[in-house]
């Protein structure tokens, strides 16, 4: 983090505020925090709320303006948010966070005056914004909004936090129109929907060293129905069924719970309920040498290249169809397909085994499970289905495979 050499009550009065904050919070970086008793504790920490609220309207404030200097364009940021995260150091997330406070309390003076005397917090703001820029969207009136920003404000001010606001929100027709209030509330869901769906998102990614970490959004609706899914197999009257007496002694799921109940989920799925991939039902194949039923350690290895434990080997195969391919030291699966047009799941998985993945002559590394079956002889011209003469390929190369001049020798 930068640190500032002005001298305290130099320049801007903003910029002498601050100088002069930062010169006073370094003379009690050392101050004990022991001494201070009960109602002093107390006290402090609602100064320090109502001071960091302060503080986030003016940096809200001065966000606005770098926004009107173009100074984001100026250093050839893509938006002001990545300009905040260059300038102070924060995570792009906490940028994005600051550059949405900073656009909600642009037009709301009354949100903006509250959040700089510190009677409401930066997220209480958020949440007003939030609520009014929604009523924007569906055409209403300025007095309209107004009344909205001053009912949900004066909540705000008597305590209520930002899930309240976020709930008074919802219901705000009630206040503005109670005549009319269940049809427009129905057509602002619809759109909350909407936009829910639109936003809809999952990332995952692996940190190598045995864990993939995600972040998902979905509909909320959905999410409902999700966690009472997770707390079904978190519950403890069904942990202690399936693992034995004492095996769960909590009555609230933990987050470790929950997360155990969603592996759980996701193994014990029916993959036959879910749609074809690749030709095959959505299961990750397990590769592992015959050896290893028998007890000999070694690593097996899933067709995605994940590396696996013998030990989760074998848990996997105790609630898996163990399906054997015969395979020579070169990694070859020693098995032919029957003589049909289409191949079937066995030679599928076969070549899935085999191949691993794409193989054309690019380096392509799309997964098996998401390539085609590709005849390097086409059926019509007399071509077997079987895997000597069958490779992987992704959708985009396997139609340029049969483009007019393909050789069939290159994949």
């Amino acid at each position: 983090m930068a640190q500032h050499t002005d001298t305290p009550g130099s320049g801007h009065p903003i910029k002498a505020v601050l100088c002069r904050f930062l010169d006073e919070l370094k003379g009690l970086a050392d101050v004990p925090a022991w001494s201070m008793d009960v109602e002093t504790t107390i006290r402090v920490v609602g100064l320090g709320a109502r001071v960091a609220a302060g503080v986030a309207e003016l940096e809200a404030r001065s966000i606005r303006q770098a926004e009107v200097l173009d100074l984001p364009g100026q250093t050839q940021c893509r938006n002001v948010a990545r300009w905040v995260q260059q300038t102070t150091g924060v995570t792009g997330r906490s940028a994005r966070a600051k550059a949405k406070l900073a656009a909600g309390l642009g037009d709301l003076e009354p949100t903006r005056t509250a959040t700089a005397r510190g009677e409401i917090h930066a997220e209480q703001a958020q949440a007003i914004a939030n609520h009014v820029a929604l009523l924007d969207d569906e055409k209403v009136t300025a007095h309209d909004q107004a009344r909205a920003e001053t009912f949900l404000l004066a909540e705000a001010v008597g305590g209520h936090d930002a899930d309240a606001l976020a709930t008074m929100g919802h219901a705000i027709w009630e206040r503005l129109d109670p005549e009319g209030a269940d049809e427009r509330e129905a057509k602002a869901l619809e759109a909350q929907e909407q936009r829910a769906r639109r936003r809809t998102r999952l990332t995952m990614g692996d940190d190598g060293d045995g864990l993939t970490h995600g972040r998902f959004s979905i509909p909320t609706a959905t999410a409902d129905a999700f966690r009472k899914q997770l707390h079904a197999l978190a519950a403890p009257k069904h942990v202690r069924a399936e693992h034995g007496p004492g095996s769960y002694d909590w009555q609230r799921p933990s987050a470790e719970r929950l997360g155990q109940a969603f592996v759980d989920w996701i193994e014990t799925y029916d993959p036959t309920q879910l749609p074809k991939i690749g030709g095959l039902s959505a299961t990750v194949i397990v590769i592992g040498d015959y050896d290893l039923l028998q007890g000999k350690m070694k690593a097996a290895q899933l067709e995605t290249g994940t590396k696996i434990s013998p030990t989760e080997y074998l848990r996997l195969a105790c609630g898996a169809g163990v399906i054997p391919a015969w395979m020579n030291a070169s990694g070859e699966v020693l098995a032919l397909g029957r003589k049909h047009r289409f191949h079937t799941p066995a030679q599928r998985l076969a070549a899935i085994v085999e191949q691993r993945h794409c193989q054309h002559h690019s380096g392509c590394d799309v997964p098996g499970y998401l390539c085609h079956a590709h005849h390097h002889i086409p059926w019509a011209h007399g071509g077997g289905t079987d895997l000597r003469t069958t490779s992987l390929l992704c959708p985009y190369h396997h139609a340029r495979a049969h483009q007019p001049g393909h050789d069939p020798t290159r994949t």
